[in-house]
């Protein structure tokens, strides 16, 4: 009989979600590799190239790949045969490894969990609880997938009840557009089909764990219904044109991945979750002979590529810019940022509704700034603050028009697109909406020299700082003409494909 101990499973745990912070899994590289080879969008381009450079940084340095460190995910296979040796529950041992991991002194990764989420939202501090799916099943070992899901593309999770005869494909086709950029192509799409509305989804969220293997597949032709199914959706993907940060290009997923299950007569249930650039998961096996033995990839395996400013990049003073000067910024030009800027966003920028609303002063003098949409990792020795990647700036959408009227902004940064009235927003304010690439957050904290808290210190990560930046690379999104690099990127792709 085989005997799992609390210790050597607790430091599994905590060792594969330390594993997974630094370390992309070596099939997703090699294929975001080949995407970055064949990549005709210069700024697609670009902006795979920072995610390669930054997965390899991390993996150097073993610091976050992503700024959002996710919520931790277990799926769990135990053995009938398998006998514990502790007086905790399973879940209680997964949860002390989460929290070893998560509050590493060395690699400290962000806490993201909030307890009361329909009230206080109050942060847990050491990103419990995990979110766990167990199974018992015959034999003698210990089977563990772990998973650090982040919010952006969790966000973008779809579920449909289709009527037994209608298209997954048309379904599908018809709803990536519809998620905007926030997942942070180029990733991986999960798809769960049958079941029941629950079992779909947790299909789907357990094909994230497969391998990367789409090129294989092209290479031996479909042998099933399932392959077959992949292969269709991969290329009629692709063919939106929608591509790295849904800047236009020739890649917006790496794989697709389909598991399905026996479902009622009158079901289709169909689940799609994307995982992003930051994919990060790990598998491995407890038999009783003590704690996982992860092996580190080999730094050989990452591309040689590099990433620096290029010339025609235009230099920006954030701490001399005038409402005037950003008036010819054209959308999909590349800025260097150097300066002070703000920071702020989803519970700041409701404080700071709420002191409006109140008619009480705000405690940070917002005129002609910027603010950076981040929630940035805790700093280690050495650093000014941890990795700092943009979060989703559509969930700012509804503070815009506050922010802009109210405290004086004139642009913001973040990832992903703008919505229609936001947009509107901007264009009557004259005012600019800025990306940096999202699975690029150790590259960009890089350009950040100084960073100190000025308010809403009780938030952690989402209080109000200001840093102090070094040519941070960032893209114009929106211009003051209300003009849309996500609006005008895919649709100028899918014309270019056309045309060829």
């Amino acid at each position: 009989m085989t005997i799992i101990k609390s210790q050597d499973f607790i430091q599994s745990i905590a060792d594969a979600f330390q594993f997974i912070s630094y370390y992309h899994p070596l099939d997703y590289i090699k294929s975001l590799e080949a995407a970055y080879e064949r990549e005709k969008s210069v700024i697609a381009k670009d902006a795979i190239a920072q995610i390669l450079v930054n997965s390899r940084m991390c993996a150097e340095q073993h610091r976050p790949i992503c700024q959002d460190t996710g919520i931790a995910v277990v799926f769990l296979k135990i053995g009938m045969d398998i006998r514990w040796q502790t007086d905790l529950s399973v879940a209680d041992m997964v949860n002390e490894g989460v929290r070893q991991a998560y509050n590493h002194p060395d690699n400290p990764l962000r806490a993201s969990i909030l307890a009361d989420p329909a009230g206080k939202r109050q942060n847990t501090k050491d990103n419990t609880p995990a979110v766990i799916h167990m199974e018992v099943v015959p034999g003698d070992k210990l089977e563990v997938k772990i998973a650090a899901k982040g919010g952006g593309s969790e966000n973008k999770s779809k579920l449909v009840m289709l009527n037994p005869n209608d298209s997954i494909v048309d379904w599908v086709l018809d709803t990536i557009p519809k998620l905007g950029a926030g997942w942070c192509p180029p990733g991986i799409l999960g798809i769960g089909i049958g079941g029941t509305a629950e079992k779909a989804m947790l299909l789907a969220k357990e094909s994230l764990m497969e391998p990367v293997n789409m090129h294989e597949l092209q290479e031996r032709g479909a042998s099933n219904t399932i392959e077959e199914l992949r292969l269709e959706l991969y290329n009629k993907i692709n063919d939106l044109g929608i591509g790295a940060q849904g800047l236009g290009g020739l890649t917006t997923v790496l794989d697709v991945k389909i598991l399905d299950y026996p479902t009622h007569a009158a079901s289709l249930p169909l689940a799609m979750i994307p995982n992003c650039a930051a994919t990060r998961h790990a598998h491995f096996v407890l038999d009783g002979n003590g704690p996982a033995n992860l092996i580190p990839p080999s730094l050989e395996d990452w591309p040689k590529i590099t990433w620096q400013a290029s010339a025609n990049m235009r230099r920006v003073n954030l701490d001399t810019l005038t409402k005037t000067d950003i008036l010819d910024w054209k959308v999909g030009e590349r800025l260097l940022l150097s300066g002070k800027l703000l920071t702020g966003r989803d519970a700041a920028h409701k404080k700071i509704a709420d002191l409006i609303r109140q008619e009480q002063p705000l405690p940070v003098d917002f005129t002609g700034r910027f603010i950076y949409y981040v929630g940035p990792v805790e700093a280690i020795t050495g650093e000014a603050v941890g990795p700092a990647g943009p979060t989703t700036a559509t969930r700012m959408d509804k503070f815009t028009e506050m922010m802009l009227t109210k405290t004086g902004i004139i642009g913001m940064i973040g990832k992903a697109e703008r919505g229609p009235q936001a947009i509107k927003v901007i264009k009557d304010h004259k005012a600019v909406s800025l990306i940096a690439v999202g699975g690029a957050a150790y590259l960009v904290s890089k350009a950040i020299r100084a960073a100190r808290v000025l308010a809403f210190p009780e938030l952690g990560m989402e209080a109000i700082y200001e840093f102090e930046v070094k040519d941070m690379p960032v893209m114009v999104a929106v211009s003051t003409d209300g003009e849309s690099i996500h609006e005008k990127g895919p649709l100028e792709w899918r014309v270019l494909k056309q045309v060829k």
